[in-house]
């Protein structure tokens, strides 16, 4: 196995297995301020060489790759634009928050293993340090055999604002349906519409969202396939037990657009005092081709 890794200095890094570009993760982001701008992973390839990610779509320009996510923080949004009012529905408000890079601590790669971590600022539009955040990514887990590679990500969130901050979302704000998006987030290409979301309690679909959304477990899947090419991806999202309210409720579509996210606040807010911390571990396998649940759940365990 052979990784490379790429940096481009105040900006992005690259990683390659080989001559295939896994992904770029844009550290420094610079979309408007009202899409509360974030570190994300855009665009992210299979081993075929396939995107499998979405940046700043026209139905959602907030919408970025891979990202960390939170439409709701004790009033602020870091999630990008509007925010779910209770009786008035979604309004823009001056409430935009965004996630900014500190440092690097440490930049690894060799052959086998990538290994980044990296420092973070929550900040609120009124320009206060709520939440110093400290990120490990990770890929060491690259398999030719299988097509697939595994992206780790480890966040440790530390509330440094003096008060607690109290996480939520449109859900816990009163959105009538209770659909409740947030946390780590997934935005796919849009070539991956339609395609078939499996969750690990037995349920899924490949038409209407509400079937899936807000359904518990361990694991979530996402079956696609692309255009242009004779090839489907396959992506599984992996929560770990350590994680809080474990097994996660799952946002995700694929009705009208391709998301999905381990939503650690679907239906109720997340309390976060203050000086403490909050560690979050999950685990995305990017594969192609289309994997059937037996498939998928012989791979996790032999993990």
């Amino acid at each position: 196995m052979t990784l490379k890794l790429i940096h481009t200095f105040n900006d992005k890094i690259d990683l390659y297995y080989e001559d295939v570009p896994l992904f770029s993760y844009v550290y420094v982001s610079r979309v408007p301020a009202i899409e509360s701008p974030r570190p994300y992973f855009h665009p992210v390839r299979t081993l075929a060489g396939d995107v499998v990610t979405n940046f700043r779509p026209n139905d959602h320009r907030w919408h970025q790759g891979f990202s960390m996510t939170m439409p709701y923080i004790s009033g602020d949004n870091f999630w990008g634009g509007k925010s779910f009012v209770r009786g008035q529905g979604y309004v823009q408000l001056d409430n935009n928050g965004q996630q900014r890079h500190v440092n690097w601590d440490y930049l690894t790669c060799t052959d086998d293993e990538a290994d980044l971590r990296q420092r973070i600022v929550w900040v609120s539009y009124a320009g206060e340090t709520w939440i110093e955040e400290e990120r490990r990514i990770v890929v060491g887990e690259v398999n030719p055999e299988m097509s697939c590679w595994t992206l780790e990500v480890h966040l440790s969130l530390h509330n440094v604002r003096g008060e607690a901050l109290e996480f939520g979302s449109p859900a816990t704000e009163g959105r009538p349906d209770g659909v409740g998006y947030g946390g780590w987030f997934w935005r796919g290409a849009r070539d991956l519409t339609g395609g078939l979301v499996m969750i690990s309690d037995g349920s899924e679909t490949s038409k209407s969202d509400m079937v899936v959304m807000g359904h518990s477990g361990p694991w979530l899947a996402f079956v696609g396939a692309h255009d242009g090419v004779d090839r489907s991806s396959t992506l599984v999202f992996i929560d770990q037990p350590q994680n809080p309210r474990y097994p996660t409720q799952w946002f995700a579509r694929t009705e009208s657009n391709v998301c999905a996210s381990f939503a650690l606040t679907y239906a109720d807010t997340y309390t976060l005092e203050a000086d403490e911390t909050l560690n979050l571990s999950y685990t995305m396998v990017i594969a192609s081709g289309a994997w059937n649940r037996q498939q998928i759940e012989a791979f996790l365990k032999q993990r």
